[in-house]
């Protein structure tokens, strides 16, 4: 057994009963090489924002090509490509109007398929974000539903219903959208307002039934409850996994099915007010979970053929992971994206709570845990760790975020890196509102919890906007504007400083993959001082985080083999996170 240094403050815990053991099933014979996505890290890259190719100031597919090689050095598994499909583009890609083509801002298929092949060359993973719970309004399927009227089958494939009050002007139900106002809007039938023609003209429209859309009205919800919409989404991944790609990130995988009856939610504006899905008769319906089964087992199919695992993880956002649990069983979804570490606040007992919960209910379960510290849709960590208790402001965002990520990659199980975070870039919260394009600004006119701030275009090269984002285009304004202290955190830069966020992550992401420790594994709890979490990895790979400001001793007495920040042998200092080796025979 471990020991830890004598008078430290740390001890070894017995190492916690084991949870049973799943069924054995095709999955547990499987070959290390299919079982890739366990503790996989895979890169998320928001395709409008990671390198553009043509000089529009929109990254594209070739932009990301391009930075594959950078991708590789840094030494992730893989990429997940947001939304590049056709698309208006009011959510920026997660608005769906054609769901097997590429969007020509983004390029063509010929270049999603040199995407591909340049990836696998360079032993990179492609995921793709599959958008099901929802469509474009600019959907064929949608407008055909606008053009062929009440009680048409183009309907029932969305939710359309009529309206209360005595001439149907209310919403059939009082739920609210998460992006903000009401979740249903009014659609205007053919034909006359009124019998009268001379009052109608024989033209007028006429108002009509009502569709529901849990986002925005341009982003109406399918209705999973039709056997078309499920069979067509098969086809989708069939179209996908021809062109090679190795797994799908699937959006609002807690969605697609609603209540049956559609009734009033006795707390309608909880997900406005969360910005999350909180509604219970929108979201995680029993119905969903063969949804996954069906994908699992279409997954499997690719597999029989060439031994290749396709991954499917989700964005499974749910109360508890006792309920995300229920979704990454054997024959559902390879993973979930375990949110509650990245929602956790900078505290050592959330953060033991979080992952010891995840441990016992996710891994529990026979799948891995999926960790996550930032995304698309959130404030960075170097920004939202920066809040001090009582919500001031403070200057610790930096070193809390590097020791953050150092504890997310010593973790058992998978994580996803989000572009710019390997460069420590902060939030930028000060956007113009005239330059913001997300739409729960839009609708509600407030900038809380909006998106713009992380989604900034990245800073590759050089003192001055467009940062080496735009090729060949110095004048040329990125979609969003970058700040001019963008320069300090630019990739050119990153590289050269060998204390930078991107050697911190680079010699993690390698550590990772060479001590037999990390990544897939067990972990075991030491008792440590005030304000440090510590744990073991495997036999005598230590990891410690220190959430507290003061120092406090090491739980080994060397030099470590990575720390977060300056560690001077014997001392943790406040902010930091470092792993050592340490012989179990060693006194």
């Amino acid at each position: 057994m471990l020991t830890a240094t004598a008078g430290n403050g740390y001890s070894a815990l017995p190492a916690p009963s084991p949870s049973p053991a799943p069924a054995v099933t095709a999955q547990a014979t499987e070959t290390a090489a299919q079982r890739w996505w366990r503790d996989a890290v895979i890169y998320q890259v928001y395709v409008r924002s990671f390198l553009d190719s043509t000089g529009d100031g929109i990254g594209d597919l070739a932009g990301v090509r391009a930075g594959l090689p950078y991708l590789r050095k840094l030494g992730v598994d893989g990429i997940w490509l947001s939304p590049f499909y056709p698309s208006p583009q009011h959510d920026h890609g997660y608005d769906v109007a054609d769901y097997r083509d590429v969007d020509p801002v983004y390029g063509d298929l010929a270049e999603f398929d040199r995407l591909v092949a340049d990836a696998h060359r360079l032993g990179l993973k492609v995921l793709l974000d599959i958008v099901p719970n929802h469509c474009s309004s600019d959907h064929p399927w949608f407008r055909a539903a606008l053009a062929e009227g009440p009680g048409s089958a183009a309907r029932d494939l969305f939710h359309f219903a009529d309206g209360r009050g005595e001439h149907g002007e209310l919403p059939p139900n009082n739920w609210r959208a998460m992006f903000g106002g009401p979740a249903w809007s009014r659609v205007e039938e053919a034909g006359p307002a009124s019998e009268d023609p001379e009052q109608s003209g024989g033209e007028a429209k006429r108002p009509g039934q009502w569709y529901l859309h849990m986002f925005t009205p341009e982003q109406p919800d399918l209705n999973w409850r039709n056997p078309a919409v499920g069979a067509d989404f098969e086809e989708v991944l069939r179209f996908w996994l021809d062109r090679g790609v190795d797994g799908f990130r699937i959006d609002v995988a807690a969605g697609l099915f609603k209540h049956p009856e559609l009734p009033d939610s006795p707390d309608p504006e909880a997900d406005e007010r969360t910005r999350d899905s909180v509604n219970p008769l929108a979201w995680n319906q029993p119905e969903v979970h063969q949804v996954w089964r069906d994908w699992r087992a279409l997954c499997e199919e690719y597999t029989a053929q060439d031994g290749r695992d396709r991954l499917l993880v989700g964005e499974v956002s749910v109360r508890t992971p006792s309920e995300q649990a229920a979704y990454v069983r054997p024959d559902e979804l390879h993973q979930a994206f375990f949110f509650h570490l990245l929602t956790a606040r900078w505290d050592i007992d959330t953060f033991r709570k979080v992952i010891s919960e995840a441990l016992t209910d996710i891994a529990g379960t026979g799948s891995t845990v999926t960790w996550v510290l930032n995304n698309h849709d959130q404030v960075r960590t170097v920004t939202r760790y920066a809040t001090e208790p009582g919500g001031h402001a403070g200057a610790h965002g930096p070193a809390r975020a590097r020791a953050a990520a150092l504890l997310m990659l010593a973790l058992p199980g998978a994580a996803y890196v989000y572009q710019g975070e390997e460069l420590g870039l902060p939030e930028v919260v000060d956007l113009p509102d005239e330059v913001l394009t997300d739409p729960i600004f839009h609708r509600t006119g407030s900038r809380q919890h909006i998106r713009d701030g992380c989604r900034v275009p990245l800073p590759w090269s050089g003192h001055a906007s467009p940062f080496g984002f735009t090729a060949g285009a110095e004048t040329a304004q990125p979609w969003l504007p970058q700040p001019t202290w963008f320069a300090e955190h630019a990739t050119d830069r990153a590289l050269a400083d060998t204390r930078s966020f991107w050697h911190l992550y680079r010699e993690g992401l390698h550590l990772r993959r060479s001590l037999p420790q990390l990544g897939e594994g067990s972990l075991r709890w030491l008792e440590s001082p005030p304000q440090v979490l510590a744990f073991v990895r495997g036999d005598g790979l230590v990891c410690a985080i220190n959430f507290g400001s003061d120092p406090a001793p090491a739980p080994v007495s060397g030099a470590p083999l990575l720390a977060s920040g300056d560690c001077p042998a014997g001392t943790l200092p406040g902010s930091t996170a470092a792993w050592w080796m340490h012989s179990p025979d060693a006194h």
